[in-house]
């Protein structure tokens, strides 16, 4: 999570609010996946920040906040390459996986072929679980 103050426990957990709250319905797009959120008060706001973040976090992944009528729109698309294309996979799911946890995402990454790694004195290396939930961890890629 290069460059994003929250640690990866953090965001999994407000994505799970984020859903619980506002969801509304999934959809692939020509360019990615499209997210619709109802448009509550306070909704965009908190998607625009958890976007930002997500682009901190992962920059070859973009994501653009939208209000279309009563919905907030999330459009995230990818960098044309198989490996952030499965990652953009892996997001399109997010709505039914964020519950399970950072493990369990980290190890439905890991089987996608999408390991969590850490750079530590210049070398990058697979992530444990507890290194990834630790906000004082080293740099990181998601």
């Amino acid at each position: 999570m290069t460059d994003a103050p929250d640690t990866a426990e953090q965001r999994v957990d407000e994505y799970q609010r984020l859903f619980a709250t506002a969801f509304v319905g999934r959809e692939r797009t020509r360019s990615g996946v499209r997210w619709r959120l109802s448009a509550e008060p306070g909704v965009e706001a908190w998607a625009r920040d958890l976007a930002a973040r997500e682009d901190a976090c992962c920059a070859f992944m973009q994501n653009a906040i939208t209000v279309v009528g009563d919905e907030v729109l999330w459009d995230a698309s990818a960098i044309d390459d198989p490996t952030a294309r499965s990652v953009l996979d892996l997001f399109f799911e997010l709505p039914d996986r964020a519950g399970a946890g950072v493990e369990a995402l980290q190890a439905q990454f890991s089987e996608a072929g999408l390991p969590f790694v850490i750079e530590v004195d210049g070398a990058m290396r697979p992530a444990t679980v507890e290194e990834f939930g630790t906000p004082t961890m080293p740099q990181s890629r998601c």
